[in-house]
């Protein structure tokens, strides 16, 4: 058995889940969520609890038992508390504003970056060097701050870039002096 897929997923009370076909529904007090997954795949929902059951123990059922399992809890903590993540600019003249719904940066370009908000996904800066990505979608909110972090990575001579919060970028020595 599954190690992840086996563990029951607790579902607070104001959620609501639905499975039908291949097809499951997670509702609560910050929307909705909708994921397909694999038919040969069952899901109970007794007491509470959600359980992911599969069908025999072939290595790509068990691979999707944990799959399954592991979206279905993401899906059910989005709704209840959302997911969020933090990016910190560093670098003199680097800075991130909110145009709208949008996110503009400059980070060294002849120009500003304009970064539209994705569907389900909220920007908001604090001070200028501080991003939050906000959503119920780990996913989409994964993703854009990726996409946001792609723009200037950090560097590894002077550390300038957009890191993710708590991320190490390892230094490296610059140029060796002639004698």
């Amino acid at each position: 058995m599954s190690r992840i897929g086996r563990l029951p997923v607790p579902i607070p009370s104001g959620v609501k889940v639905d499975v039908s076909a291949g097809k499951m529904k997670v509702t609560g007090p910050k929307g909705t969520l909708e994921q397909d997954f694999d038919r040969d795949l069952t899901i109970k929902i007794e007491q509470g609890e959600a359980v992911v059951m599969r069908p025999h123990d072939r290595p790509a059922m068990r691979a999707k038992h944990g799959l399954v399992r592991a979206l279905l809890a993401n899906m059910v903590e989005g709704v209840t508390q959302g997911f969020e993540k933090f990016l910190e600019i560093q670098g003199v003249g680097y800075r991130a504003a909110m145009d709208g719904k949008n996110l503009t940066l400059s980070v060294g370009y002849s120009h500003p970056v304009k970064i539209p908000a994705p569907d389900g996904v909220a920007f908001t800066v604090d001070g200028n060097t501080i991003i939050k990505i906000s959503g119920i979608d780990k996913q989409k909110v994964g993703q854009a701050a990726a996409e946001v972090r792609a723009w200037r990575k950090p560097e590894p001579y002077k550390g300038k870039g957009i890191r993710y919060r708590g991320e190490h970028v390892r230094r490296k020595v610059g140029k060796a002096g002639t004698k």
